[in-house]
Formats: structure tokens, sequence, C-alpha cells
């Protein structure tokens, strides 16, 4: 099947490549040129385990890019993955989307017979019925639900595990009007269903879109919950992980994303719960739930600074903050977590070195004036402090490389550390 995507962010890369892998012929479009080169080229534009594989055996064959929107009159179906970022009060903002879907239209306009659209991006719901269904059939001049079919294929890829989510999936959600939408998306993701043990969702366009907010507002609130736990369990001395791998036993709890520590970050979490929350308050209903989550993770890195103070004045002393990304396996700083911690630390007139295995020169651009060590044992060498902030392995190897730091005082983010004699140890919620 040929199959074009219009975007090509860690989404539109991802789902790209991994259509391609199961073997559909796939076009990129994205307005990047340097991007479209690197996918023809067979290299990865983005850093994400598993992909440059994907790309490096397909790119320039199975999958190829394109800036021509024209590509897609060849293709059954286009799937929209766009960014809709979010606006200062939480909204999002799908001008881009908006204007894709224009372009889009335009090109349809001389294509013979039916083509779905389906989107991919996150949207509010009834946004692709009410906003980018006109869009389409302005313009193209052909009415939504005859040639024309439009469709919502929500994504739940995390960064850092994005193919294996891809080809793992816990469930494939179709959100569709019409036979011609429902029946092109099962022929897209059948070799998949067939190889997979995967939950497949037959469900309407809104409720499509309203799934994914749903699956990620629940999933930060179970992750705010823990921490929320965790920090009543550390001021019992209350061993919080032993607390959630009890209670993870229940299956209507469940083991996954019960690990207290700094709280959640990524493009994601953040803007889902804020968008979310933005929808409900324009429909006169106040988030309460919602509103405790977000302020219980946006407290969590406080809390850190906070034991920190208690075992040092870090005012003109070396502090490293191990970890950039917001989690391991990704080069993303997005509301990462080292961010308020950096910023915390900064206005402590700490000295800071940080560092990470794949962030550092994204972090650079944020923190350009603070320094940046090659390996974690660099960072942590003569600190008179060490904050984890992000699990990486490298990070959670570190041992006897503590005996170097001027004073051993350790405040650990992620349990990431192990307790031991001759270091100064705090976990965040333990």
């Amino acid at each position: 099947m040929r199959v074009s995507i219009i975007g090509s962010g860690y989404v539109g890369t991802t789902i790209a490549a991994c259509f391609a892998e199961v073997g559909h012929e796939v076009v990129n479009i994205d307005v990047d040129s340097e991007i479209v080169s690197a996918i023809n080229s067979g290299e990865a534009p983005i850093h994400e385990p598993g992909l440059a594989e994907l790309i490096d055996r397909h790119g320039g064959d199975r999958l190829t890019a394109t800036t021509e929107y024209d590509a897609v009159r060849d293709t059954a179906i286009t799937f929209l993955a766009l960014p809709t970022p979010a606006r200062e009060d939480g909204s999002i903002d799908t001008s881009i989307i908006e204007g894709a879907t224009e372009t889009l239209g335009e090109t349809l306009a001389a294509k013979d017979g039916d083509h779905v659209v389906t989107t991919k991006s996150t949207v509010i719901p009834t946004t692709t019925s009410e906003t980018l269904a006109p869009i389409l059939e302005s313009a193209s001049g052909k009415p939504v639900g005859e040639e024309i079919h439009v469709a919502m294929n929500p994504e739940f890829l995390r960064e850092g595990t994005a193919v294996s989510d891809f080809q793992n999936p816990d469930k494939i959600v179709f959100g569709t009007e019409t036979d011609a939408a429902k029946h092109a998306l099962a022929a897209v993701f059948e070799p998949l269903i067939e190889t997979t043990d995967t939950a497949v969702v037959n469900t309407g366009i809104e409720e499509a879109e309203m799934i994914k907010y749903a699956n990620n507002a629940f999933l930060a609130s179970k992750v705010s919950l823990i921490n929320d736990i965790g920090n009543i369990c550390k001021e019992y001395g209350v061993d919080a992980y032993e607390v959630a791998e009890a209670i993870g036993l229940d299956d209507r709890i469940g083991a996954r994303f019960l690990r207290s520590g700094l709280g959640w970050g990524g493009s994601c979490f953040p803007k889902d719960v804020a968008a979310i929350k933005s929808a409900a308050r324009e429909k006169s209903y106040e988030p309460l739930m919602l509103d405790a989550a977000t302020a219980v993770n946006d407290r969590q890195p406080q809390r850190l600074l906070g034991l920190l103070h208690k075992h040092i004045d870090v005012a003109n002393k070396r502090v490293a903050v191990l970890g950039l990304s917001f989690k391991p396996g990704t080069d993303d700083i997005r509301n990462s977590r080292a961010i308020p911690v950096i910023e915390g630390l900064q206005q402590r007139d700490a000295d800071i070195v940080a560092f990470d295995p794949v962030a550092t020169d994204n972090m650079r651009d944020e923190f350009p004036e603070i320094s940046y060590a090659d390996s974690p044992a660099a960072a942590v060498a003569d600190a008179s402090a060490a904050l984890v902030v992000t699990e990486w392995p490298a990070i959670a190897e570190l041992d006897s490389e503590f005996d170097t730091m001027a004073t051993p005082v350790v405040i650990d983010g992620r349990r990431a550390i192990d307790r031991r004699d001759g270091i100064v140890y705090e976990g965040l919620t333990w």
C-alpha cells in the first residue's frame, strides 16, 4: 500500500520508518529540505533508539521524502503528523496542521478517486471534523465523506521507545465515520495486527481524539499520585518503592508508572494535560484532579532542591546535575525536570556542571552559561553535591566516582544510585 505522511518530527519519522518496515511504500513530506535529504540518504534526522537502523534500511528506497505535496496523489491515505504546540493558556495552536491541511486539500483537488486523510497529531475533540474537514472541503472542492474521507488515529509512542511501541502496541485506535476510512486504516495496519496480539478499537472520530488525552492525563495523574504518596512516605521514613511494589500487585492499580521521583516532563504529558484542562474550562468545567496532578509535578524539583539545602549551602560551590533529557533514551529536553533544577541552582549562586550522554547540545542552547562535562565521573569530580535528575545507565552505574567529590552529598531524584557508606545520600521520596 502507498502511504503518505506529512511531518517528519518524532511521530512522523517514526511511523514512516515503521510502516516501511512492515512492507508499505511510504513518502514523507516535510518543509525542511535538510530532513528530507537525510531521510533519502538513509540517515535518521532525530535521535530515537532503533530508528536509525530502519531508515538506513529503507531510506531512499521503500521510504522516500520530499518537500512537494504532489506526492500524496499517488497514495491512498495521508497521515497528518504535525505539531500542535501549546499556547500560554494551555490551549493548542492548530495553525500548523490547518495550513498543511489546506495545502493537502488543494493538492487532492486534482486527484481522482478516494483519499483518506487521517489526523495523527494530538488534537482536542471535534478538531478533525469541525476544523480540518471544512478546510479540506473548501480547498479541494470535494465534499468530505464522498471522495475525501477523514479519520483519527492517535499515537501512543513514548520517546526513547517509540519504535518498540509502534511494533508492539497495547492498542490501535481507529476513529472513523465512513467505511472507506475504516477499511483504509485496517489495510495500513493489517501487517501489524496479524503479527501482534493487540486490541483494535473502532470508534468515532471525537472519541479517538479524546482517548489520546484521557490516556496521557491518566498516566500523568498516576505519576503525580505516587509522587504524593512517596512524599508522605519520606516524612515517615517509609520506603516508597516497597510500598509501590506491593500496591502494584493489585491488578486494579498495576505496577507501571509507580516509580516515585522528580515527576513527568517531555512534549506530551505537560502539553496534553494543559490542553485538556483548557478545553474543559471552555465548557465551564473545573478539572480539579488534573490541576492537582500538575501542582504535585511542579513541586517535585523544588523538593529536590530543598533536600539539597538541608545538607549544604551551594553558593559558589560546584554542583553536578546528572541527566538533562526528560527521560532516558532521548535527547529531548522539553519540560525536562533538569530545567527548574538548574534554574533553582542558579538562584542559589551554585557553580553548575551538567552531564547527559545525548542531550548536552540541546541544553547548552538553553543554558550556555553553565559548564558541561563529557562523562558523569568528570561531572562529580571535586563537586560539593550531585543531583540525579535522569536515570541514564551511565549515571546509575556511578559508585567509587563519588569518592572524588569535595563533599559526597548525593540527592537522588530517580532512585538510580545505591546507598552506601561514604556518601551522604538522600532520595527525593524515600
